[in-house]
């Protein structure tokens, strides 16, 4: 029966040598308790027990098929050497020393030993000596056929643990590496789906804007302003059909290389300028130079774009106030217009301005998205992140 991993094989080397070291010292301790007549026997018994104890600590850990056949013949030589002792009248303490070692001790060889045609041959052979010396160590003490039966047992118990282990082993292993696929597979699905949410919230903040502005003639945006836009909407573009992977600098601007901090108050004066050049006056209170992680950098100042850019298309007003305020651990934008607002009641979860470009870009940098607005009232829009 082959063993699948090297992970079985050592877990059951470690069982063989566990269960072979218990009963090589319980059957000497035997020995002990009623010290034999012939002392001669045990001090002879006392280095074949060694050798035994040192071979199941070495399979333990190599699996050794040369320490196996040792541990086997040294294994034999000791209930032959214990029938010697049976002879001299201590038959009883002798016998059950010699049943633990040929019943227990050395069938654990067989948890290690069944994947291959040679350790079976080895341990095979070894058995079959084993139970007739076995049977011959302890026919003063004990009939012949329960002596015959209790090595025969010993060895078809372990025999049979072997290979339930083995296979429950395999199954365990199997269920393992099929969860471990399953796994891998809505990993790379979910980075997919991240992949392609991101593409569209960059294409929502540039190339979509843009468009939006041309479907309405350009209205409040100076022709310049308009044709910088689109150029830099057409270099993103250009980035992504020769397979870049473009990542924000800042709002309406994209770059192939990722920094690890920026200077977050010359990044908002980037987007001041933009939004100054598309007609909207914008109003900066608060903080002024903040460091921030790039990605959370990233995150803050496109959500805060796209914020602007509602105000500028949906509001009706060209004026909006940002605030910007820190504490220990967060950075907060409040972006207020006066506008004709909008009922939060009425607005389609499915549209990216909001959904995507705002809420679930903050959410993914473990921030939160607070809106305010009614009918005529305004909106308010406040936009949290953490600093690290």
């Amino acid at each position: 029966m082959a063993l699948s991993t090297s992970g079985q094989r050592r877990f059951l080397a470690r069982t063989t040598r566990l269960v072979g070291l218990s009963f090589v010292g319980a059957s000497f301790i035997t020995l002990l308790l009623d010290i034999p007549a012939d002392l001669d026997v045990l001090a002879a018994a006392l280095p074949l027990f060694a050798v035994m104890a040192t071979g199941f600590t070495v399979v333990g850990r190599t699996r050794s098929l040369p320490w196996t056949a040792t541990i086997l013949v040294t294994g034999v030589a000791t209930i032959l050497l214990l029938s010697l002792d049976a002879l001299g009248g201590s038959a009883d303490s002798t016998s059950t020393a010699a049943l633990l070692l040929g019943s227990a001790a050395l069938p654990s060889l067989v948890i290690c030993n069944l994947d291959s045609l040679a350790r079976i041959v080895t341990v095979a052979t070894g058995a079959a000596l084993v139970v007739v010396t076995t049977v011959l160590t302890t026919v003063r003490a004990v009939p012949w056929l329960e002596s015959l039966l209790s090595v025969v047992v010993g060895w078809s118990i372990l025999t049979g643990v072997t290979v339930w282990l083995s296979v429950s082993i395999s199954r365990a292993l199997d269920r393992i590496s099929r969860l471990g696929r399953a796994h891998l597979a809505e990993r790379q699905a979910t980075e997919t789906e991240a992949q392609r949410r991101q593409g569209a919230r960059l294409l929502h903040d540039t190339v979509l804007a843009t468009l939006t502005l041309l479907a309405h003639s350009g209205v409040g945006v100076r022709p310049d302003a308009l044709r910088a836009q689109a150029a830099e909407d057409a270099r993103l573009l250009r980035q992504l059909r020769l397979g870049g992977t473009p990542m924000p600098r800042s709002s309406g601007a994209y770059t192939l290389e990722a920094t690890e901090t920026s200077d977050l108050g010359h990044t908002l004066e980037s987007v001041k300028q933009r939004f100054d050049r598309m007609g909207l006056t914008v109003s900066w209170h608060g903080a002024g130079r903040l460091l921030l992680p790039s990605d959370v950098l990233d995150a803050f100042l496109l959500s805060l774009a796209e914020c602007l850019e509602n105000v500028r298309r949906h509001s009706g007003v060209s004026n909006a106030e940002v605030t910007i305020t820190q504490d220990d651990t967060t950075v907060r934008a409040m972006v207020t217009d006066t506008g004709v607002g909008f009922d939060l009641d009425q607005v389609d979860s499915a549209r990216l301005g909001l959904a995507e470009s705002v809420v679930a870009r903050i959410r993914e940098v473990g921030g939160r998205t607070r809106l305010f607005s009614a009918p005529g009232s305004g909106t308010t829009v406040v936009l949290e992140v953490p600093k690290s």
